[in-house]
């Protein structure tokens, strides 16, 4: 039997690509050295059963074939190309078609409208060169309004049935929204798709807000505020849009929060007596523990995946640079050893990696690092780069990338792992802080 497609990404690759691809065997794309060449996928518009799901086929269809092409992964052969035309889902497909056109990937799919103004979507995935079908066809169903949805999880099943990584269409991204001019911006939380679509506010723009972090399960964000007058952390309730502030007692500044992977404590930064350190609390303000104690600011952690380390930014040293603890606390080890400042560590959910803001030579980057601080490379390079997220899978990285002058202003970027494809989020207005939360359920 024939294998499936496959692209193989290799992490943490310096881009590159080989490919070979034979009617005797299986394409195989191996990330290497040099260019990627994206994988050429057929998309034909889904077929619609019935007149009013007609819109809702075309839709569907390229926010498919958005998300896909996207990653910089594949290239859409334009439907003026194709030689077959798909009108029946069950139809067999006709190969040597498809095979005239280099197309590797097909993605047939069907939409009908189903009783109570929902949507049902059924897919199937081939693989031209070996003539055979990627996994069995699935069906998703949901409401009209939640089309998008539908598309991204197709979407992201074919992604994850070629590459055999996780997805990460189905995802939202809580950020900054910000508007006016550049000495007096009002900002507000907000969430959308994680492609810039269904743009919801959770907050007004009445109080300075900043660093938004979801929670592992997508249903709670954390934030600073300075409602008060000096900086404190609020928890919301995504659905229903509630929020109260942390007990973190005393009255002192606290800032930088990010919740556990279990999503029952918070560790985050504390400001007394003129002195920050890291510490970590229960979601209803008990068992607070300081987990650092030393002259100097510690701020920014974020804990492993497993809950076992905490990387924070410290300037212990003299100068700003990453340092690793366990989770309860005690000696911390620094990792980064480069030139130039390092900040705002974010633990890779796939545990290998961790990303980074670096400051060097008048420039700021989006880097990674291996979790002992090898293998550091620089994936982006500008006048201002801050604040890296990551994507569900670990593959991507969303940060804030502002220009510079009295007219520049923040805006959100992609950029895969390997430090190809950047790209810019749409937003409705200036946007920072990106935080991105897990696939949907």
């Amino acid at each position: 039997m024939m294998k499936p497609i496959r692209i193989l990404i290799m992490a943490l690759a310096i881009v590159g690509l080989t490919q070979t691809a034979t009617h005797a065997q299986p394409l195989r794309i191996v990330i290497d050295e040099g260019v990627i060449e994206p994988l050429p996928v057929a998309i034909p518009t889904f077929v619609a059963a019935g007149g009013e799901a007609a819109q809702y086929a075309a839709e569907i269809t390229r926010v498919i074939a958005a998300d896909l092409t996207g990653t910089g992964l594949f290239r859409e052969i334009p439907a003026s190309a194709h030689i077959s035309s798909v009108t029946s889902f069950d139809a067999p497909v006709a190969y040597a078609d498809w095979k005239a056109i280099n197309a590797q990937a097909l993605v047939v799919g069907a939409v009908e409208m189903a009783g109570g103004g929902n949507l049902v979507i059924k897919f199937r995935l081939f693989d031209v060169f070996s003539g055979a079908a990627l996994g069995e066809g699935l069906q998703f169903s949901g409401t009209v309004e939640g089309w998008r949805r539908i598309a991204h999880k197709v979407a992201d099943v074919v992604y994850s049935r070629i590459t055999g990584e996780g997805g990460y269409f189905d995802s939202r991204v809580v950020f900054v929204s910000e508007q006016g001019p550049k000495n007096a911006r009002l900002k507000r939380l907000a969430l959308m798709d994680y492609d810039g679509a269904n743009v919801q506010f959770l907050t007004d723009s009445d109080d300075l807000v900043l660093a938004p972090r979801f929670s592992p399960t997508g249903d709670r964000v954390l934030y600073t505020s300075y409602e008060t007058g000096r900086p404190q952390i609020y928890v919301l309730d995504v659905a229903s849009v509630s929020r109260v502030a942390l007990d973190t007692s005393g009255g002192n500044m606290t800032f930088a929060p990010r919740f556990s992977p279990d999503g029952q404590s918070v560790v985050f930064s504390l400001e007394q007596g003129g002195n920050t350190d890291v510490y970590t609390v229960g979601l209803d303000g008990s068992g607070m523990r300081r987990l650092t104690d030393a002259p100097s600011i510690e701020t920014a952690p974020s804990f492993s995946p497993d809950g076992s380390r905490i990387v924070f930014e410290s300037d212990r040293s003299g100068t700003q640079q990453l340092y690793v603890m366990p989770t309860s606390g005690g000696e911390a080890k620094r990792i980064s050893f480069g030139p130039g400042r390092y900040g705002t560590p974010v633990w890779s959910p796939r545990g290998d990696l961790i990303a980074f803001t670096k400051q060097n030579a008048g420039r700021f980057h989006i880097g990674v690092m291996r979790t002992d601080g090898s293998e550091e490379r620089l994936l982006t390079a500008s006048f201002l780069d801050e604040g890296p997220t990551w994507s569900p899978n670990g593959r991507v990285i969303m940060f804030t990338r502002e220009t510079q002058g009295e007219s520049g202003a923040p805006a959100l970027y992609s950029v895969d792992i390997s430090g190809r494809n950047l790209r810019r989020v749409a937003t409705p207005s200036a946007a920072s802080d990106p935080a991105w939360g897990p696939l949907q359920n």
